[in-house]
């Protein structure tokens, strides 16, 4: 029988009210709570950030105040950025490649709840796993959806809801999200 974190991990319905999950979001408020307390060492930061993520690149930085539901299941790859008061609900993995950036008040989302409100109410809910690729820059107050895939050199305009995956080498923006334009195979400008 898996346990209601493997559930959770895995995309099955949970229970949120888990006494594990409500120990486990315990512990991430107190790390989240560390690193936020930092105000100027990089290298102090840096350790409560890998106390924290499950996995983390080289030369990793996360501005004040960084929020999150567990840790454990965020993924960043090397030369990653977020400005000011990044979310990061992680009840699913998330993964960010390598040089990524992240614009203040940047949000991930991977929990969801059952439309049915009976359902809803009983405290059970899903989850669904974020993967942003490599040199992705997401832009201030976005919001990135359950289930998205982000692919390489995209770029997400500030205040975009992200409700559908993104090509690699495109730019979206708005609400819903839409492709404003291609760029070239390497992220840059079409020529």
């Amino acid at each position: 029988m898996m346990t209601e974190r493997e559930k959770m991990i895995s995309g099955e319905l949970y229970h949120a009210g888990d006494p594990e999950l409500v120990a486990d979001r315990d512990r991430a408020r107190h790390a989240c709570a560390a690193i936020n307390a930092v105000i100027s060492d990089k290298e102090e930061r840096e350790v409560h950030i890998r106390d924290l993520l499950g996995r983390v690149g080289k030369n990793v930085y996360m501005e004040p105040n960084v929020r999150c539901d567990y840790g454990y299941n965020i993924e960043v790859g090397d030369d990653f950025y977020a400005n000011f008061d990044c979310v990061l609900l992680d009840c699913a993995p998330i993964k960010i490649g390598n040089n990524c950036m992240f614009a203040p008040g940047v949000h991930i989302y991977t929990a969801y709840h059952p439309l049915d409100a009976v359902e809803r109410n009983s405290g059970l809910e899903y989850a669904k796993s974020v993967t942003i690729g490599n040199n992705v820059w997401i832009g201030g107050r976005s919001v990135i959806n359950p289930g998205i895939t982000i692919g390489d050199n995209a770029v997400v305009g500030s205040g975009s809801v992200v409700t559908k995956d993104v090509r690699a080498n495109t730019v979206v923006a708005g609400n819903p999200a839409r492709v404003i334009r291609e760029l070239g195979e390497q992220g840059g400008s079409e020529g």
